[in-house]
């Protein structure tokens, strides 16, 4: 059931304010919410949004961080390829947001982020609280990690900078922008409503296809090729692109590689799928590249970095077809656009857009063998709780269901679970910034309950993020948006004990201490008792293998229900997996150590 806090009618003679205005703008412009945490520097917005347009398109959703807030849109973007909204306090709410704002932007996903600022006439600022909440440049906070900001200075150039704002957002490469909106603005009496033009005359610009003569050079490497590779990076969630990446691979038999960093776009366990995905590459996915004489990256992200890693520091001697328009993002303060790639062929559109023109001017190639698929070797006979049982138990009680996971842990292997459609998996939070999981999560079961989606919204998150964005799960029970977390909980930042471990190996010191000042422990943190707490389901601790099918049996059937459930699977300390999606170790020596 959607639920949504009913205002009471509101029975004032008609009188218009400032962000009456903005209000009806949002609404022409279809945004469907506004994630907020409140502050009085919106409250003109506020009182528009909930007395004005009760509540309803857009609809308030409300956080109790601003992290969340931005997180919780991201995850809905991440899901439905749609905008939505999200609404900041002043400079100190704009603040506590920049981590998820980073994670957006890293992601490249549409978010319209609202923030306002004290009076900007000093003359009318509270004493004391207007002052402290008012800066010269409050949009230079996030200046460097979005894709525009404005501060509109009147009701229509408020209005105007919407409409920007959201074509801008949506705009490939898409990216978050921020418009700061004067309290003086919104709580200004105006005569009447200001029009907002048809936003449809404002709509986000399709990407140009790619140019006929870079298809044709691109279509003769690939079509002439010996050993052609496929990069699959940021890909589209939508259906209809997927068959066509199958389609161009099959034709050109191409190895092809993906990984954890973005969402599923390619199926797994394809005869021509090389290695698992994982957040670097595979040994697999790095001989592939090393053999290559044509390689076809398609917004892949760091791609000078996939040469780099697969290399090691050798001169790329492939033919190298570059196809993305990130290079329209890339500024000098933060280094996301990753390392520099060789290009023989730069096709600046869309990946799924140089996808379907290959397609119609590639030559079919002989078939090749391939090897077959690494098969897992069979669980130990114990009962420790690890990733890989985690992820068994899970596969076993889903047999008839179709999930789709928000969010996977640092250890994850990727051979644990295969990925066959757009919706299997949705990637990373872009930024890795801790914290940012559970409210990815809330953004995308939000999405598909509104899409009236079969799936089932579950994520597999660590413990640390949990702890640091776990307010997410109050919003989720709030608003009725289903959802299944399962906390991977190793009572550690582990990452982080494996990085001193190394330090003290290099430095001859004793690894023993690595887990000072990382473990999670003493006292234990009950994450079932806090989801609880929030009104959720709360399952846990797991400690043993033996209660994790009833645990996520459990968990599922809660949210078939309608209901949200947080598992805390007290996994054991260490890595069933390392980073590049390879076993490292069996859970009993992880156990063991």
């Amino acid at each position: 059931m959607i639920k949504r806090e009913e205002p009471t009618p509101n029975l004032e003679p008609a009188t218009y304010w400032g962000s009456d205005s903005i209000a009806e703008c949002l609404r022409a412009m279809g945004v469907p919410y506004l994630a907020l945490n409140p502050g009085a520097s919106y409250r003109g917005l506020h009182d528009s949004l909930v007395n004005h347009l009760g509540n309803s398109a857009p609809q308030m959703l409300l956080c109790l961080h601003e992290e969340v807030a931005i997180a919780i849109a991201q995850g809905f973007a991440k899901a439905s390829g749609r905008m939505m909204g999200a609404v900041v306090h002043s400079n100190v709410g704009l603040m506590h947001a920049t981590m998820a704002v980073f994670n957006a932007w890293c992601d490249r996903m549409p978010v319209l982020m609202l923030g306002a600022t004290g009076p900007w006439d000093a003359a009318r600022r509270r004493p004391w609280i207007d002052w402290i909440h008012t800066v010269s440049d409050q949009g230079a906070l996030v200046r460097d990690y979005t894709k525009w900001d404005n501060q509109p200075g009147s009701v229509p150039a408020a209005i105007e900078a919407l409409l920007r704002g959201g074509q801008i957002a949506q705009t490939a490469p898409r990216g978050p922008v921020y418009i700061n909106l004067d309290a003086a603005l919104q709580e200004s009496q105006t005569d009447g409503l200001v029009p907002t033009p048809d936003p449809a005359r404002y709509a986000a610009p399709v990407a140009p296809p790619p140019s006929p003569t870079d298809v044709q050079r691109a279509a003769q490497l690939l079509s002439n090729a010996k050993k052609p590779v496929i990069l699959m990076g940021r890909m589209s969630r939508d259906v209809a692109d997927w068959q066509p990446r199958v389609a161009l691979a099959e034709t050109l038999q191409a190895a092809v590689i993906t990984d954890l960093k973005n969402a599923a776009s390619f199926p797994t366990d394809h005869p021509q799928h090389v290695g698992s995905p994982a957040y670097f590459m595979s040994p697999e996915a790095c001989a592939a590249v090393r053999e290559a004489d044509v390689v076809l990256m398609l917004d892949w992200v760091d791609p000078g970095g996939a040469f780099k890693q697969a290399l090691q520091g050798a001169t790329c001697t492939a033919q190298v077809i570059h196809v993305s328009l990130d290079m329209h993002i890339h500024r000098g303060w933060s280094m996301d656009g990753g390392s520099l790639p060789p290009a023989d062929v730069y096709m600046l559109c869309e990946p799924d857009a140089a996808i379907a023109a290959l397609n119609e001017a590639v030559s079919a190639r002989a078939l090749a063998t391939w090897p077959a698929k690494a098969v897992l070797p069979a669980l130990p006979h114990d009962d420790v709780v690890s990733l890989r049982a985690v992820a068994e138990v899970l596969h076993d009680s889903a047999q008839d269901l179709h999930l789709c996971l928000a969010r996977l842990p640092l250890g994850w292997n990727g051979i644990y679970r295969h990925f066959r459609h757009p919706m299997d998996y949705l990637g990373a939070d872009g930024g890795g910034g801790i914290g940012a999981g559970p409210g990815n999560a809330v953004g995308v079961a939000l999405a598909l309950r509104d899409a009236n989606s079969d799936r089932i919204p579950v994520a597999l998150i660590g413990d640390g993020d949990f702890l640091m964005g776990n307010t997410a799960v109050w919003t989720a029970v709030r608003y009725g948006i289903p959802l299944l977390l399962i906390v991977c909980n190793n009572h550690s930042f582990f990452n982080d004990e494996l990085h001193q471990e190394r330090v003290a190996k290099e430095r001859h010191r004793p690894t023993d201490n690595k887990w000072i000042g990382q473990r999670m422990s003493d006292p234990e943190i009950d994450i079932a008792q806090m989801a609880r707490a929030m009104g959720a389901e709360g399952i846990g601790p797991v400690r043993r293998a033996q209660d994790l099918h009833a645990a996520i049996a459990q968990g599922l059937q809660a949210v078939q229900a309608g209901k949200v459930c947080v598992i805390d699977a007290c996994v054991a300390p260490g890595y069933d997996a390392n980073m590049s999606g390879n076993a490292a170790t069996t859970s009993s020596a992880v156990h063991k150590r």
